[in-house]
């Protein structure tokens, strides 16, 4: 068979055209094409959307996180370079918009607005490009018998369409933007550093060291604090902790004597932060446990040395209360020496009372009516309201506390040898001492009476029913008389008569009862002990009675306790508490870690290392008072 002519391929493509015009099977095709085209555009547009939303969440943390990094206190970067360093990740590739810094004395804020890029995956196709059409064309042509009949042909297309169904211009990137804000500032804070200055703080540089650090620790903190907003006790502890004159004169302390100021806490006053008004504190005897040593024939008269509590006048063993001068405070670190027994709980006890609301009335005196004479003690009228409630948010407590040892004992006189007159008479004129010892039962002074009081004289190892200056004698004189011996020419007496005659004689001075707190002032009990009663009592009577009799102790096992009560309770009004074991023992060391905020808060440190406590320390109190 040859190939069909083209008259046969002719009829059989009119004959495939008809069927065209006249069947409707196939009028669902374009439809389905054109709503699959339109989800497949839809669902293009979410998925860009979506991918694009990722993409600036991804810049907005990036953004918060630059911008912290750039407002914090301790950035030493430029604040811009800080945040394009994080925007250049790769996977971002993010630019700065605009940014802007703020700073201050104690604060930072940095505003940024950032951009990026986002490449779109279905947005950029150009919907104005050969979208497929379908044109129908119709023709009429003449058959040779002369009828006409309708050509139908079908001419798909991929030109543009002006139907604005489409008419989508194309989009092959979005901009995305992100805007963030940051501020770092200090609020206000109330810090007691509780400094250790015990004997052993002599040993191994250990006082050097801690100066060092302490100072670093005020600058750093002043450095970055608002004016105003930050104030700093030190409290520099030992056997005990002596409160300056301004301070004491607020509280109501006994007044049994007023050479220094400490206080003789009792066991419930561990379990509670602040100090009570109403309460009369027991000032504590100035004595010393220690020295062998008496003062009263000094020139001029001088107090025991190695008191359990520093005389008033010294003033770089009180406490410097709610400062705020950085001199200041850096000058008192540097003007504290070592001596004594470690007492932390009692350290604790008054680092705890400077942050509590109870002492405001007497800190507002301190700043309204500053004590004469101790202007150095004045507090800035700034801190006015001060110690603020424990309730209030925007101030941040710290104790600091260190120590290089553990609690030892801290000694107090007995109640019976606190007051009152004692059995010591003083001249003050011949520098002469008298031990009243009671009634001569014995007849120790030999003149035959026994129903008299008896005295001893340590200088002259003598009995006596009477104080040296009390007294007289008798003794033998030569006296001259008015009676004249001979005679000169012109009539002048040239040489009396002299004759022996018994007279009595008035003791030189005056002597005077001293009172137990006068004599633990300037008598130390050793001397005391050695000086007028081992010479005529038997020593362990002597020892007993007149040593361990008038002095008493609260022992290492006991002030543990206190410390962790005195700990407890400032933690429970929010207190936070940092600890440094600065070489410390074991035991001194357990006290610390029990008494810290948490085992983080505590630190455990040698040498040079205590610098670095105090500056993490520092670096904590600033990030716990943060405000973003």
């Amino acid at each position: 068979m040859g190939h069909p002519s083209w008259k046969d391929r002719w009829a059989d493509a009119q004959m495939i055209a008809s069927r065209f015009r006249r069947e409707e099977d196939g009028t669902m095709t374009f439809l389905t094409i054109s709503v699959f085209v339109i989800v497949m555009m839809v669902g293009g547009i979410g998925i860009d959307a979506m991918m694009a939303e990722m993409r600036r969440t991804q810049l907005q943390d990036t953004l918060d996180r630059a911008v912290l990094s750039a407002a914090a206190l301790d950035q030493d970067m430029d604040a811009e370079a800080v945040v394009q360093e994080y925007l250049d990740n790769p996977k971002l590739s993010g630019s700065i918009r605009d940014i802007t810094v703020s700073e201050g004395i104690g604060f930072k804020s940095v505003r940024a607005t950032a951009e990026t890029t986002f490449n779109t995956k279905f947005l950029h196709w150009n919907w104005n490009t050969r979208m497929p059409t379908k044109t129908f064309n119709t023709e009429k042509t003449a058959n040779a018998d002369g009828t006409g009949e309708e050509q139908v042909s079908v001419v798909t297309d991929y030109t543009n369409t002006d139907s604005g169904r489409y008419n989508t211009d194309a989009i092959t990137s979005l901009t995305l933007a992100a805007t963030s804000a940051a501020e770092e500032s200090i609020g206000s804070v109330e810090i007691s550093m509780v400094l250790d200055v015990s004997g052993s703080m002599n040993w191994n540089n250990r006082l050097p060291n801690l100066k060092v650090a302490a100072k670093q620790f005020v600058d750093t903190l002043n450095s970055t604090t608002e004016d105003g907003k930050l104030s700093i006790s030190i409290v520099p502890y030992a056997t005990q902790v002596s409160a300056p004159e301004a301070l004491a004169a607020e509280l109501n302390i006994s007044e049994e004597h007023t050479y220094s100021n400490c206080v003789n806490f009792q066991e419930s006053d561990f379990n509670q932060t602040g100090l009570d008004a109403n309460q009369q504190l027991e000032r504590t005897t100035h004595f010393s446990p220690w020295s062998d040593f008496d003062g009263r024939s000094s020139d001029p008269m001088r107090l025991v040395t190695s008191p359990v509590c520093v005389e008033a006048e010294d003033n770089s063993r009180e406490m410097l209360v709610v400062q705020k001068d950085p001199t200041k405070l850096k000058n008192f670190i540097d003007s504290m020496w070592g001596g004594g027994n470690t007492s932390i709980d009692v350290g604790m006890k008054w680092g705890t009372a400077l942050l509590d609301p109870s002492l405001q009335p007497a800190i507002q005196n301190m700043i309204d009516t500053p004590l004469q004479g101790h202007t150095h003690q004045a507090v800035h009228p700034d801190f006015s309201g001060r110690p603020v409630a424990h309730t209030d948010g925007d101030t941040l407590k710290v104790i600091v506390l260190m120590t290089d040892g553990q609690n030892t004992s801290q000694y107090y006189v007995n109640d019976d040898f606190r007051s009152g007159e004692s059995n010591i008479w003083w001249n003050e004129q011949e520098e002469f001492y008298s031990v009243y010892i009671g009634e001569d039962t014995g007849d120790e002074d030999g003149d035959g009476i026994t129903d008299e009081p008896i005295y001893y004289w340590p200088a002259t190892a003598q009995w006596k029913n009477h104080a040296y200056g009390e007294g007289t004698w008798e003794e033998t004189q030569t006296v001259q008389t008015d009676e004249c011996r001979s005679f000169r020419r012109n009539g002048s007496c040239k040489r009396y008569k002299k004759i022996r005659k018994t007279v009595t004689v008035n003791e030189p001075g005056s002597a005077e009862v001293l009172t137990y707190p006068e004599l633990w002032a300037r008598t130390s009990l050793k001397f005391n002990r050695d000086e007028h009663y081992y010479p005529w009592m038997d020593d362990s009577q002597a020892n007993n009675d007149w040593y361990y009799a008038v002095r008493n102790y609260v022992g290492s096992w006991t002030k543990n306790l206190r410390t962790q009560a005195i700990c407890d309770a400032a933690k429970a009004e929010g207190v936070v508490v940092f600890t440094i074991g600065f070489e410390a023992p074991e035991s001194g060391q357990t006290v610390l870690r029990n008494c810290a905020s948490s085992i983080s808060h505590y630190y455990d440190v040698n040498g040079l290392e205590i610098s670095q406590a105090f500056s993490s320390i520092a670096s904590s109190i600033r990030q716990l008072r943060l405000t973003q």
